[in-house]
């Protein structure tokens, strides 16, 4: 029987991986992600699974025993932030490569330098094109509800990768707020039993990680490009069989008020709770705003977001990460190509905020339904306007920003 609890989003992962009872876990603690195999490791200790707890000397050689251990057809996962998942940069791509369906839980937190050790997506969007799917979660809830299914998502016989489950670092991984938990019988039915395609340890002769000279390489990369591509279908299909069971859907996006709305913002993780109380406020008002709420970014749902933009005024991109690039973050760089593919020319606006945990506020997610209403009036302003503005920076970085 379902059952409702109090915890962490920390706390809400470990327990989900109590359930699941993965074969492995390899890992190393990094602040704030530190809780997740420290509370799992309590439940290897007092015999509630049947685990493999690896402790290893750092997060490289955390992903590099995933990789040997899902490659040997054990269930694996393990969990990371920010510098820890840099530090697994390389064997990213090998898990990704050698198509090995293992669970990430990332806390994500800001990437160092400055040091900082508060929130942000740097992290996981510096990952985005090393071909593991990417999930983020908006609350406990969530990160609870996608890490069960990140496993059947991975597993997939059509998709076979790598899947990183996202949430905020401190913001949901340290808050404490009400869940619905499903039985452990539930959730072992619900991702069954694992049956790798090959395995070293199968009946196969199978070769892992040679050299794949230009005459393979290609092939191989379009492989894993196709199967990025089924893992949509993929996504969707999981996510029903997920509200059949516990009534909570779950898509490659969340539409909030988009069906009226004038104006929108693309947004990723919890600040999707901070927009659902502008919108509120916003049209109490008598004014149409509405939320596209990322949920899945790898694959990224191009033609979920380009429905839904469909008929809007303006649009704001709102991007928890800078990208470096001079024209803007990687969410929006994703969301101009979609409309530009989809030969909508809609106003858009590219917000970079809250960097190294800086607090992002109702009132300033309000400010930024503002000023893309009042400057998508004037048609002149999309030639003129600058490629991306920081949002609450002390410093008037671009002519008319909030301060």
């Amino acid at each position: 029987m379902n059952r409702k609890s109090c915890l962490s989003g920390n706390e809400a992962v470990a327990y989900a991986m109590k359930q699941i009872n993965p074969d492995v876990v390899p890992a190393f603690p990094i602040t704030p992600s530190t809780e997740i195999p420290m509370k799992f490791s309590s439940y290897v200790a007092d015999g509630l699974v049947d685990t493999e707890f690896v402790a290893v000397e750092s997060e490289h050689s955390a992903m590099s025993a995933c990789i040997g251990s899902q490659a040997a057809g054990a269930r694996t996962m393990s969990a990371t932030s920010a510098n820890g998942l840099a530090l697994m940069w390389e064997m990213l791509y090998i898990a990704s490569s050698f198509r090995l369906p293992i669970i990430l839980c990332c806390v994500n937190r800001a990437l160092s330098g400055p040091i900082n050790i508060n929130n942000d997506h740097g992290d996981s969007m510096g990952a985005r094109d090393a071909g593991w799917i990417q999930i983020y979660s908006e609350n406990n809830q969530e990160a609870y509800d996608n890490l069960i299914q990140a496993v059947r998502i991975g597993e997939h016989s059509e998709v076979q990768l790598p899947v990183m489950v996202c949430q905020d670092g401190f913001i949901t991984s340290h808050a404490v707020e009400n869940i619905e938990l499903l039985d452990d019988m539930t959730v072992k039915d619900f991702v069954g039993t694992y049956r790798p395609v090959n395995s070293l340890l199968g009946n196969e002769s199978i070769a892992m990680g040679p050299y794949e000279s230009a005459d393979f390489y290609i092939e191989h990369k379009r492989q894993q490009a196709e199967a990025i591509i089924n893992a949509v279908q993929v996504v969707a299909e999981i996510g029903t069989l997920y509200a059949e069971l516990t009534g909570r859907p779950y898509g490659l996006i969340e539409k909030v008020s988009m069906d009226d709305a004038d104006y929108a913002l693309v947004v990723i993780g919890s600040t999707a709770g901070t927009s659902r109380a502008a919108i509120r406020i916003l049209r109490a008002e008598g004014i149409k705003v509405g939320m596209i709420k990322i949920r899945v970014y790898r694959p990224f749902p191009e033609a979920e977001v380009a429905a839904a933009l469909e008929g809007v005024t303006a649009a704001a991109v709102l991007d928890k990460a800078e990208g470096l690039s001079g024209t803007g973050g990687p969410l929006y760089a994703d969301v101009c190509t979609t409309l530009h593919r989809h030969r909508n020319n809609l106003f858009t606006r590219n917000f970079v905020y809250g960097l190294g945990g800086r607090d992002v506020k109702v009132s300033d997610i309000i400010y930024v339904f503002r000023e893309i209403a009042r400057e998508s009036a004037d048609p002149g302003n999309m030639q003129r306007m600058i490629p991306y503005r920081y949002l609450g920076v002390r410093e008037n970085t671009h002519p008319g920003e909030q301060t």
